[in-house]
């Protein structure tokens, strides 16, 4: 570390190119501790959804992207454990992420992340970025890490373009001022002598900062300026437009809802299981029914149907047709989500509910919502299964039937782009 002292290096062109034979490897901590309490929402910013996923969500999948790229560890706070297990998914992340917790202060959630890294050398280079800012450019992230390669040290910026004043009235030359952004990019000894020699009364707003107090000029590499750290109200209305210009092949998407009911008598002369949601459940007698009487998948069905304007499952699957004869109703809903897809929509989520005395069905929830999930091809934590009871009372509360009842969000491309009303999001 005797070498760390430097002269300044300026880099303030894109002149550097991404070797062709290529991608520099990096790590990644993404910052998403905060409270975001400037952003207005009941939430923190990151769980926010811009272009129907959370803010951490896009700044997540944009990152694990980029090639290169060797491992995350994701910061947040211990009391937003609950709001990340909820909203952000890692599963499909092709390069390992990890979960640790962060500090009441940056300084100290960047260092927890950074000691959190897995297998990570004193030569290595690792990115410091902030959730709240998914709209970074790939290239700008290669250049940043590259210059880093060769100086230890580089960070994102764009140029200021606007007069500056101060609040008391005096105007500041904008000549030569630039708006820092992340990622920031260290040889990760480098930045973990940083946070070790900090001053702890100082707080820092960026990591670039800390590693100038040491004296170690941090190069600049200009970034885009769309490269906003999601802070207000109006930032979420900015991204969101942002996103819908980055695809030429996107289209503006409308999320609507449907719903639907469905009851099937205990046939007393057939003996069990009962099938519903696709899953066998020990019983003494089956469900009365033209198909295979699966009361769950039935009213998925209908409510899906009913939400992209196709009618009822009465309509495309008719009793009266001898070929849905003792038909698996999973043929059913497949054919439903094919019917979505053909209109360019996609499944939002399922909440379905059961109504029943008996059988008792709570160590089949999670085998039912693994089904509906992989029939209609969408993450389970997207399905949601209940079971109640009518106390008694009514044709259930006889145990005389069950009856199902559901309701799906779905997003399909909206009929008009005259108007954004604020049920439209961004579908990437």
């Amino acid at each position: 570390m005797s070498d760390i002292a430097r002269k300044s290096v300026e880099s303030h062109d894109k002149s550097d190119h991404i070797k062709s034979s290529g991608f520099l490897p990096f790590h990644a901590v993404i910052v998403a501790a905060g409270t975001g309490s400037r952003s207005g929402g009941k939430i923190p910013k990151q769980y926010a959804e811009i272009a129907g996923k959370p803010v951490l969500q896009h700044t997540l999948d944009r990152l694990v992207s980029l090639n290169g790229l060797q491992s995350v560890v994701i910061v947040i706070a211990p009391e937003q454990q609950d709001l990340f297990e909820t909203f952000i998914h890692t599963d499909s992340s092709p390069v390992p992420v990890t979960i640790c917790h962060g500090g009441t202060e940056r300084n100290t959630s960047v260092y927890n992340g950074l000691k959190d890294l897995p297998d990570i050398k004193n030569e290595d280079i690792v990115i410091i970025h902030d959730a709240a800012r998914p709209l970074f450019d790939s290239d700008d992230v290669y250049r940043c890490v590259q210059k880093a390669h060769k100086y230890m040290t580089a960070t994102l910026a764009s140029p200021v373009s606007s007069s500056l004043r101060r609040g008391s009235g005096q105007y500041v030359d904008r000549t030569d001022l630039w708006q820092v952004q992340t990622p920031q990019a260290f040889r990760y000894d480098v930045i973990l002598k940083a946070h070790d020699d900090a001053d702890l009364m100082k707080k820092y707003t960026d990591d670039a900062a800390m590693v100038q107090d040491m004296g170690i000029d941090v190069p600049l590499v200009e970034g885009t300026p769309a490269n906003i750290k999601i802070t207000y109200p109006h930032d979420f209305t900015w991204a969101e437009m942002y996103l819908a210009t980055q695809k030429k092949d996107t289209k503006m998407m409308e999320t609507l809802s449907g719903q639907g009911f469905d009851v099937h008598a205990f046939d007393t002369s057939a003996p069990g299981p009962v099938t519903l949601f696709g899953i066998d459940v020990p019983y003494e007698f089956k469900l009365k029914g033209h198909s295979d009487a699966d009361v769950g998948l039935h009213a998925i069905t209908d409510a899906l149907l009913g939400a992209i304007g196709e009618g009822d499952i009465g309509l495309h699957f008719p009793p009266s047709d001898p070929q849905w004869k003792d038909c698996d109703s999973a043929h059913f809903l497949i054919k439903s989500i094919e019917k979505l897809h053909e209109q360019g929509g996609k499944l939002r989520n399922i909440d379905a509910t059961l109504i029943c005395e008996r059988p008792k069905l709570g160590e089949y929830r999670d085998k039912m919502r693994e089904n509906v999930a992989k029939l209609c091809g969408i993450d389970a934590k997207r399905v949601n299964i209940k079971a109640t009871t009518t106390e008694k009372l009514g044709f259930t509360g006889r145990k005389e039937g069950i009856a199902a009842q559901a309701i799906v969000n779905v997003a399909l491309p909206a009929l008009s782009t005259n108007t954004v009303p604020s049920s439209l999001t961004q579908e990437d």
